[in-house]
């Protein structure tokens, strides 16, 4: 297991992005989401600062997002890449099966990517994303490309600061 503090603060740009978006969605009621947090198990402690100087992951995390919007369950992660190849390395089996069992129970799971490369924001359905997942078990290539993202799911920034995925949500829910 990684320390909290070599491995923290990946994605931590996006995830910025999602926090104001999220807030602003909650002060507009539009949505209730919030962050989940990473659950550490402090092994340092500065003691004249009461700082966690040293931790390590307690447990295995399920997604970086959960919550509602207009009565619909939602859960998500964030995810950054620095190429036009998302690694599914990025993801992990315990994700996958939370995120499925989540749609089970008829909420709506997905992926926030922001492809750095291309400046480009993608919400990635479920689905679409346990399809790349199957394929790499069954002996595929263990990414995908950004090509290969139906690009009605371009989330534009708003103002450089937000990212408005609800029209997304949307989309999803409509082609079910």
């Amino acid at each position: 297991m990684g320390t909290w503090n070599s491995r923290g603060l990946r994605g931590s740009f996006l995830e910025e992005m999602i926090n104001l978006t999220n807030e602003k969605y909650r002060s507009q009621k539009l949505a209730l989401i919030q962050k989940v947090p990473t659950p550490i198990k402090p092994i340092k402690i500065e003691q004249s600062t009461r700082h966690i100087t040293l931790a390590y992951f307690d447990q295995k995390s399920t997604v970086d997002y959960i919550g509602v919007v207009q009565g619909i369950p939602v859960c998500f992660d964030a995810k950054e890449c620095a190429t036009e190849n998302f690694p599914l390395a990025n993801v992990h089996e315990h994700q996958i099966q939370f995120m499925k069992e989540f749609e089970e129970q008829d909420g709506i799971a997905f992926l926030v990517i922001y492809f750095k490369s291309k400046d480009r924001y993608m919400y990635l359905p479920f689905d679409k994303l346990n399809e790349f997942w199957e394929r790499m078990k069954a002996g595929g290539v263990k990414h995908f490309k950004l090509q290969e993202l139906d690009s009605c799911y371009e989330i534009s920034p708003y103002s450089g600061t937000f990212l408005h995925y609800l029209e997304q949500i949307q989309m999803d829910i409509n082609r079910r």
